[in-house]
């Protein structure tokens, strides 16, 4: 495909960033290494568009983020992040430098290769960090309570009742801690209250996250996305609000390709007449994926709508709330359908997973 446009490509690191640029009229190739400043990568890239130009940019998704982009496309140039992995490099290529890399990136958009990430506004970013924060807290305090769980278990005390981590179970293990472990010695007092205090230090990180995601799913941009997938069964307030920050702009995908996105369809290998199909492919977003298969598991049970549920509904159109009852019903008589088949439960809660991303998408993008 020839185009006259100059195709730029960026190698970007911390410290540094590998320009490679191909001329669309000429062929010529221009290379330079810059500091990753952005205000030396603008008068670079200003140079380059006044004796090369107009010119199209283009750099890997990365732990760099997306500022350089939005400075660029806010300068006015054609800007697109490439999804990592979805760049093609040749089998036989087994050198792999920074120079190159930046030369592979211009080559492919040259060719039309390029599949493109979306960039995330300010807003859905700074929305993204706060619900990823969240996760990793929640998992900070899952980790902390094994370890204090096991602490204990090393020395036989297992906790008598039935849930645990509420009150019952802290007073228990204070009660240990009072009058049973100061047989054990200094250190496993030492490494009992250290563990005991990670546990309260994460239970607190994570509902002060908490708090802040309640307040945004109120009163921002994502608050009507975030109640109409309320609707849904399995799908609490904080669930919705990261599924909406997650997927952003939900009007790019449809009822079929939002599954793929989310790395929720069987990966395949088929070559002549055989055809052969394997386990998720589990690419895309990780975090929307794993929010997605932790609510399908709320389908299993006999749907009934309770009260919670309900007051969700209230705050949407009847519309929405209708098809939100629909996808309940149609969720679960599947989740029974595989049941019947003696599906095991992973299975099962994958595939009711991959359907509900299709109801999110439809309520999402649904109008009224």
């Amino acid at each position: 495909m020839f185009t006259e446009t100059t195709s730029l490509g960026l190698d970007v690191h911390a410290r540094s960033v590998v320009a490679a640029a191909i001329d669309g009229a000429t062929g010529e190739l221009i290379r330079k290494k810059l500091p990753n400043d952005p205000v030396v990568i603008s008068e670079f890239v200003t140079d380059l568009d006044r004796d090369h130009g107009p010119l199209r940019i283009t750099y890997e998704a990365g732990p760099t983020g997306f500022g350089l982009a939005r400075t660029l496309l806010e300068a006015g140039y054609l800007v697109q992040v490439a999804a990592p992995s979805k760049l093609i490099r040749a089998p036989g290529d087994r050198v792999k430098t920074d120079r190159n890399d930046a030369m592979l990136l211009a080559r492919l958009d040259r060719a039309g290769d390029i599949i493109a990430v979306r960039i995330p506004t300010r807003s859905e970013e700074s929305a993204r960090d706060l619900v990823r924060s969240r996760d990793d807290a929640r998992r900070d305090l899952m980790t902390s309570r094994h370890r204090l769980g096991k602490l204990l278990l090393r020395h036989g005390y297992v906790f008598p009742g039935k849930t645990a981590w509420g009150p019952t179970h802290d007073a228990w293990m204070r009660g240990i801690r009072r009058d049973e472990l100061t047989s054990s010695g200094t250190g496993t007092l030492a490494a009992f209250d250290d563990a005991y205090d990670a546990v309260h230090h994460g239970r607190a990180r994570r509902d002060r996250l908490n708090e802040t995601i309640l307040e945004l799913a109120e009163n921002s941009e994502f608050t009507e996305t975030t109640h109409r997938l309320s609707c849904l069964r399995g799908i609490s307030t904080l669930t919705a609000f990261a599924l909406a920050v997650e997927i952003g702009d939900w009007e790019r995908f449809t009822g079929k390709n939002i599954a793929a996105f989310l790395g929720l369809v069987p990966s395949e290998h088929s070559s002549g007449q055989s055809r052969s199909l394997g386990g998720i492919t589990r690419t895309g977003n990780s975090h929307a994926r794993r929010l997605l298969v932790e609510s399908a598991w709320q389908h299993k049970a006999r749907y009934q709508p309770g009260s919670t549920l309900q007051k969700d509904w209230a705050r949407v159109p009847a519309v929405i709330a209708e098809r939100a009852d629909q996808g309940n019903r149609r969720l679960h008589r599947r989740w029974m359908t595989l049941a019947a088949h003696h599906k095991p439960h992973t299975v099962a809660t994958t595939a009711i997973a991959r359907e509900l991303a299709g109801w999110c998408w439809s309520l999402a993008t649904m109008e009224t």
